[in-house]
């Protein structure tokens, strides 16, 4: 028997389920609920899920889940963990933000899967706590959320709030979570039930390191790239990040051919649009506001580079989203 698990309260934990969930989070967060039941023969933690209306709710990945209950059947609840996906903007009402705001009021602890961490922020549940959101969501939640403190750590655990990034970030934070209740023995037995030899640190950054993201381990280059993400509002000119890496812009430019086969104006440019489209179909923010915060000097010259890249106009782009919503 592992030391702690003889207890006759199993830990009692809610999943709401909003549209376009991610499954890929939700697995990893209630598969180590599960084997640590297994594992130490006892059964230590309870689970249900719960949706806006009692319906089964489809997942990002097109596969629906039954639930167990409405969320007008919980009045309280020990734990709920709300696990959020794609276009969270649009899942989240009033009835589900009201609710929400009483089980905190309750006493419930309440945690976030991937983009769930955005439906907490909204209903003002995370002010004055650390929280984090999954990397691609962290610049649009800023924007929305400026008084906030969120961080780009795999999961964040600040007294009664837990978040985590989404993914497997949701395997490391539940794997805590086993530890803390019932040791660091039985977080090694469900691990390795899970092939999953190293468990990563909360601190630990959601990113791949930039020589595998982009392929290339010369460390000019990855100075030169980093400091382009770092200055995506305001841009370097190639000349001020050639100086800063201590290259010449001609030598800049050789390298980026030679192992982005692009320019370096170009793949700045690039890294801009992409950062603008994010902001574009995560936030309520005007195109002029996305185009500023991308660093781009005006509307008109942000919608031509926009459409060049991505073959429509930003104001399409949104009309498409919300068309999408609304059918």
């Amino acid at each position: 028997m592992f030391r702690g698990t003889v207890t006759d309260t199993p830990v009692q934990i809610g999943f709401l389920l909003l549209p376009n969930f991610s499954m890929g989070g939700f697995v990893s967060a209630v598969e180590p609920l599960r084997l640590a039941n297994w594992v130490s023969d006892s059964v230590l933690y309870r689970w249900e899920l719960i949706s806006r209306d009692g319906r089964p709710v489809t997942g990002s990945n097109g596969i629906s889940v039954n639930v167990n209950r409405a969320i007008a059947e919980v009045e309280t609840h020990p734990m709920v963990f709300v696990c959020g996906g794609i276009d969270i903007r649009n899942q989240e009402d009033d009835k589900v933000l009201s609710w929400l705001r009483r089980l905190a009021r309750r006493g419930s602890r309440l945690g976030a899967l991937c983009t769930g961490t955005h439906t907490l922020a909204r209903a003002g549940l995370l002010d004055n706590h650390r929280c984090t959101i999954h990397w691609e969501n962290l610049p649009a939640f800023v924007e929305e959320f400026p008084h906030i403190e969120v961080t780009d750590d795999l999961y964040e655990i600040d007294r009664g709030r837990l978040t985590c990034a989404g993914g497997t970030a949701a395997l490391d934070m539940m794997l805590h979570f086993i530890a803390e209740q019932f040791g660091r023995e039985l977080e090694m037995a469900v691990s390795e039930e899970l092939i999953y030899g190293n468990v990563r640190e909360g601190t630990d950054v959601q990113r791949i390191a930039m020589p595998q993201r982009f392929g290339v381990t010369h460390a000019k280059l990855l100075e030169a790239i980093a400091l382009m993400e770092q200055n995506l509002e305001r841009p370097k000119s190639q000349q001020a990040l050639a100086e800063a890496v201590g290259l010449s812009t001609r030598q800049l430019e050789r390298l980026f051919r030679k192992y982005l086969q692009r320019t370096p104006t170009r793949f700045y440019l690039e890294l801009r649009l992409k950062r603008a489209r994010q902001l574009l179909l995560q936030t309520a923010m005007s195109v002029l506001d996305v185009a500023l915060a991308a660093g781009f000097v005006s509307a008109s010259h942000f919608s031509k580079c926009y459409r060049d890249h991505y073959g429509c106009t930003p104001r399409d782009e949104r009309r498409a989203l919300l068309e999408g919503v609304g059918g």
